[in-house]
């Protein structure tokens, strides 16, 4: 081969992989937010911004009903878990299969996994329960739902989930 078609060959592999670095523009986190949603956005289908903007029963969950449906969100309500008496390597390992799930998609988007931890993260075996939130108002003691809020909080990540229906802050109005 002469020179040209190295050239040639050059030219067009630096193309195809300026393509897809451009390709990859909405997970590039040099770029500003408002520019990665919109590309994000514009790749994807009705389908998809369907499926990113439904959050399911974990009951229902499985990493092919992520993958298929493009599912955005899975919750754990009170009550539910992946087995009895689950324990938080019985939950990371649920919550890890469904990501795969979900980071298979075409678009490779995470999802985000919710669960009602009002009480603490009493969906786990052995985990610490709390008082309702009237509970804690009633004490009148912002420390007491500040450590519970961060106890809470530390139990949930340690298995695996990133939101939380926990503690919520209610002001009472005086008239």
């Amino acid at each position: 081969m002469d020179s040209g078609w190295y050239l040639l060959l050059f030219v067009v592999v630096f193309c195809r992989c300026a393509e897809a670095i451009e390709y990859a523009k909405y997970k590039n986190p040099s770029k500003s937010i408002t520019a990665r949603v919109e590309d994000l956005l514009a790749r994807m289908t009705l389908e998809e911004k369907i499926g990113q903007m439904t959050q399911i029963e974990r009951t229902v969950a499985t990493a092919d009903v992520m993958k298929n449906y493009y599912i955005g969100s899975v919750l754990s309500g009170g009550g539910s878990a992946p087995a009895p008496k689950a324990s938080p390597a019985t939950w990371m390992n649920m919550v890890d299969e469904l990501q795969k799930g979900a980071l298979s998609t075409r678009l490779q988007i995470p999802m985000i996994y919710g669960i009602d931890a009002v009480h603490g993260h009493n969906n786990v075996y052995g985990a610490t329960i709390f008082p309702h939130n009237v509970g804690l108002g009633a004490t009148r003691d912002p420390d007491l739902a500040r450590r519970i809020g961060a106890a809470t909080a530390l139990e949930v990540r340690a298995t695996g989930i990133q939101y939380a229906f926990a503690p919520c802050i209610a002001v009472r109005l005086l008239h």
